[in-house]
């Protein structure tokens, strides 16, 4: 999910992995662009074992999440795939909540305050 800082073009990426049995997130990495790396990192930081049995792993429709390097690592950690139906948000309903409550809470109100990135981290 992308924020935005009013006081300049500057955004931050948030790219978490929640839990769906406990809605803990378990990995997140924060980027100044929504890119593969990003997501790579993400990825490497939730998944530390060599295997993972009926672990299904949900996200949008974005480019990373299509992307070759992003399947094979799931494919190599055991990891199914699933993605939300073409702009379909409620596919994604969990992990939609927790941003929508996570900019309630944390950033609608307070973003002309954040002057920079390094304050919005």
């Amino acid at each position: 999910t992308e924020f935005a800082i009013p006081a300049s073009t500057q955004k931050l990426y948030l790219s978490p992995v929640l839990d769906g049995f406990n809605s803990e997130i378990i990995a997140y990495n924060l980027s100044i662009s929504p890119n593969l790396e990003q997501v790579q990192t993400m990825l490497e930081q939730a998944f530390t074992e060599k295997h993972y049995e009926n672990t299904i792993l949900h996200s949008d429709q974005g480019w990373q999440y299509q992307h070759d390097s992003y399947h094979q690592f799931l494919e190599g950690k055991g990891i199914q795939a699933s993605m939300s139906r073409k702009g379909n948000s409620q596919d994604n309903g969990m992990m939609e909540s927790f941003f929508g409550i996570l900019k309630s809470e944390m950033f609608y109100g307070y973003e002309k305050s954040f002057q920079s990135l390094k304050q919005l981290e």
